[in-house]
């Protein structure tokens, strides 16, 4: 074919986001570097964009020219296994897979010798499209002739999931690539700006300035872009080589359902991969463990432990927990593949310093209630832009906890003293009725009577929270009410509803 293929996944982190919080879909979205309100915008969504919202900007700088932004990190574990995991599927394309090494979502695919594979070079793109959708994950596709020109045309389309455009010489390759605006090449804001005063908008504007002078007034982006785009900086394609599968099998010749056995003779499957896997300096991520029943039927698990496991016992003890709460029934053959990743430097260490708080050890805890009740067990809740207290946070899943784990949570001067307990607020999924023994009056402005929960000793409040940008008109006088009991409740008074409704307690 000597095609060249260019496939963009937009913002490859944007759309891990978007999986994260597929609430956001109609609002525009940014991945920042921190969680921090002056973290830089990395990757932003079509829709931020259209109102001026760029990579390179600012949090606050991006929330004042839209207060619908929303915003998240994304680590570069998930990343990286989203960039193995594209490549893997890209290889059924290609032999020959480049991924960017500075634009994750980026990859090159070489048409060399696919002619009897793929009719044309049209659905050589179709099918690259498909695959990647087949895996979710929206992607713009270009074959041409050269690394830069295809990526230019790529990342200038806005069209997700479009036909591939594909050129039939290299004079419309490079046509097409000039028209690239600027601001989709990776140019930092503020040298877009500087260029725009100078009419320079396009990659064509760009290619038309001298190359010294170029240099000599800006600095790197700039001047690299020159020479991508210009052949100055011409380089080959670079494919990684195929990452080997990890995969065993056996077939245990009966139908056994007794567990112990069964873990036994997985772990004679998962040694000799843990050992391919420690030549690689990597360690176990994921295990997935198909097992073939009788009466036939197959049964698929994933099991994640807490860190990149080295030996088989972690995962066999995962496994163990998995199956014990949900038998298997009668196994006939079983097959292992493990999914590695590079080992930290502090696993391969001979000794470990051992913090006070072992964040390590939580994770392992929380990857034993996944193994044993499913994967989406574990949640925590993230706090949100919401104005109703049930509406100001979400719940999404936790993989791990993250920090140095070396020192105790930071205490105010009071709390170190001991001079104040530690105060929680605990809120219900959804507002209900008090307890049948509180008695309250139907007005906000009555007094509230304990029954069953002791007299009232006093109520603080109102603390008004009212509005109609909702769907409905919204207003609520929320108060504090402690009994002689101890309790302190939270509830609110609805004056649409005139009704009182629990929002949770504090303890």
């Amino acid at each position: 074919m000597g095609r060249l293929a260019c496939a963009d996944i937009p913002a490859l982190p944007l759309q891990l986001l978007g999986r994260r919080h597929p609430e956001w879909v109609n609002s525009p979205v940014a991945v920042v570097a921190e969680e921090s309100p002056q973290a830089r915008l990395l990757w932003v969504s079509e829709r931020a964009r259209r109102l001026r919202i760029l990579p390179g900007m600012r949090y606050t700088t991006a929330l004042s020219l839209s207060g619908e932004l929303r915003a998240g990190t994304v680590r570069p574990d998930e990343i990286a296994g989203a960039v193995r995991q594209i490549t893997e599927r890209l290889r059924h394309f290609s032999p020959r897979i480049e991924p960017s090494s500075e634009e994750p979502g980026v990859f090159w695919l070489d048409g060399a010798g696919l002619d009897g594979v793929f009719r044309s070079a049209a659905s050589w793109g179709r099918a690259i499209r498909d695959g990647l959708g087949g895996i979710g994950f929206a992607a713009r596709v270009v074959v041409g002739f050269t690394r830069y020109g295809t990526y230019a045309t790529a990342r200038s389309r806005t069209a997700e999931n479009a036909d591939p455009l594909v050129f039939e010489s290299s004079a419309e390759e490079r046509h097409a690539a000039r028209a690239a605006s600027l601001d989709r090449l990776g140019l930092p804001p503020e040298q877009c700006d500087d260029l725009a005063k100078l009419g320079v908008a396009t990659l064509g504007d760009l290619l038309t300035l001298p190359a010294g002078g170029l240099r000599e007034r800006f600095d790197g982006p700039a001047a690299q872009i020159h020479d991508l785009a210009s052949g100055v900086a011409w380089t080959p394609l670079h494919p990684v080589p195929p990452v080997e599968r990890l995969t065993a099998q056996i077939d245990l010749g009966f139908a056994d359902d007794d567990l112990p056995r069964l873990l036994f003779v997985l772990k004679q499957l998962l040694d000799p991969l843990l050992t391919r896997l420690a030549a690689r300096r990597e360690g176990a991520t994921e295990l997935s463990l198909h097992l073939h029943l009788d009466p036939p039927g197959t049964r698929h698990e994933v099991i994640r432990p807490a860190q990149p496991a080295r030996a088989a016992q972690p995962l066999l003890e995962l496994v163990r927990l998995r199956l014990e709460s949900s038998s298997p029934g009668r196994v006939e053959a079983m097959e292992a593949e493990l999914t590695g990743a590079p080992l930290d430097r502090s696993q391969t260490q001979l000794f470990a310093h051992t913090p006070r708080r072992d964040l390590e050890a939580a994770n392992r805890a929380l990857a034993r209630v996944r193994a044993e009740l499913g994967n989406a067990a574990v949640v925590r809740a993230r706090v949100c832009e919401g104005h109703l207290p049930e509406a100001a946070f979400l719940w999404e899943p936790l993989e791990r906890l993250e920090g140095s784990g070396e020192t105790e949570p930071a205490a105010g001067p009071a709390r170190a003293a001991g001079m104040l307990p530690v105060l929680v607020r605990r809120i219900v999924e959804r507002p209900e009725t008090p307890p049948a023994g509180l008695q309250i009056a139907e007005g906000a402005d009555q007094p509230i009577r304990g029954a069953d929960h002791g007299p009232v000793v006093r109520r603080i409040g109102p603390y008004v929270i009212s509005g109609g940008w909702w769907v409905r008109p919204v207003h609520r006088e929320y108060y504090f009410v402690e009994v002689r009991r101890g309790d302190v409740l939270w509830v609110y008074y609805d004056r649409q509803r005139r009704r009182w409704l629990l929002q949770g307690a504090v303890e």
